[in-house]
């Protein structure tokens, strides 16, 4: 989340003629930060990155202090596949080696912690393969890497940050989760080909506070709509494992309420439950 806003941060002040400042709200997966924005003036002035954890997949997981839809849904910014990716010694190379074991065997897939973003794209995944996968949850991403690094869990589901992973030979990728192949992994299958219909996407958009005013959100909407169709910004993002996905404000509310549906139709299939403490 805090390379999307730096990546932003610059073309957009330049475009509108105003500071951009970057301030880092950590905590409870993005919560603690869009709750500040969501406490703050509504005038346009302060804006929150947000995600499937914060306003679509987050809900039906836990009880959050704001209310997703409520707030005012400005552009999502970016999209970025997870990668599947499988400890060095799997006895599955390619991903039609990875469905057929998946078939005779079960498989221990990690992600990095229960009702995140990672756990649900492999619980979709495992609801429409319908292959044998046992979920081992980790605290934290970097637990997770470690342990299929060192060969003790079969398989992860990981953002781009997995890259370093497999780019050092110490894991290999077999598919990724968005509906076409990634440019930055050319030679690994969509997970689609396999389970036809299948995709599961991280993304990040931006909000402001709920009462905002109609014509400050239409502006904000355009100007960085703008500045992430710039030729050279987008080529930034797009290095970064970031593609550029802008919506209007018609198109990303329905995307908004598509992806919730989704998710959530995961989560009571999967029985997922995150402990409130």
């Amino acid at each position: 989340m805090d390379l999307t806003a730096r990546l932003l941060a610059e073309p957009l002040a330049r475009d509108i003629g105003q500071p951009v400042v970057i301030e880092n709200r950590g905590g409870a997966g993005g919560v603690i930060g869009v709750e500040a924005m969501a406490r703050s003036p509504a005038d346009g002035y302060t804006l929150s990155l947000t995600g499937a954890g914060t306003v679509t997949a987050g809900p039906h997981l836990r009880r959050l202090p704001y209310d997703p839809a409520a707030l005012r849904h400005v552009t999502r910014l970016v999209r970025m596949p997870f990668i599947i990716a499988v400890r060095n010694d799997l006895p599955a190379a390619t991903l039609a080696e990875f469905m057929a074991l998946g078939r005779r065997q079960e498989i221990r897939w990690a992600s990095g912690g229960i009702g995140t973003s990672q756990h649900l794209a492999g619980e979709l995944f495992k609801q429409m393969s319908g292959l044998s996968m046992v979920h081992v949850p980790y605290r934290g991403t970097g637990p997770a890497l470690n342990d299929l690094a060192a060969r003790i869990v079969d398989a992860y589901f990981g953002d781009p940050a997995t890259l370093g992973l497999i780019q050092n030979g110490q894991a290999r990728a077999i598919a990724v989760t968005s509906p076409e192949r990634w440019r930055l992994l050319p030679e690994t299958a969509a997970a689609a080909e396999a389970v036809p219909g299948y995709q599961a996407e991280n993304w990040y958009g931006l909000a402001a506070p709920p009462a905002t005013p109609e014509e400050v959100v239409q502006f904000l909407s355009a100007h960085i709509r703008k500045v992430m169709a710039e030729p050279e910004v987008a080529r930034r993002f797009e290095d970064a494992g970031l593609q550029p996905a802008t919506l209007g404000l018609g198109e990303y509310n329905d995307y908004l309420r598509h992806d919730s549906e989704t998710w959530g139709r995961v989560v009571r299939t999967g029985n997922i439950r995150v402990d409130s403490d």
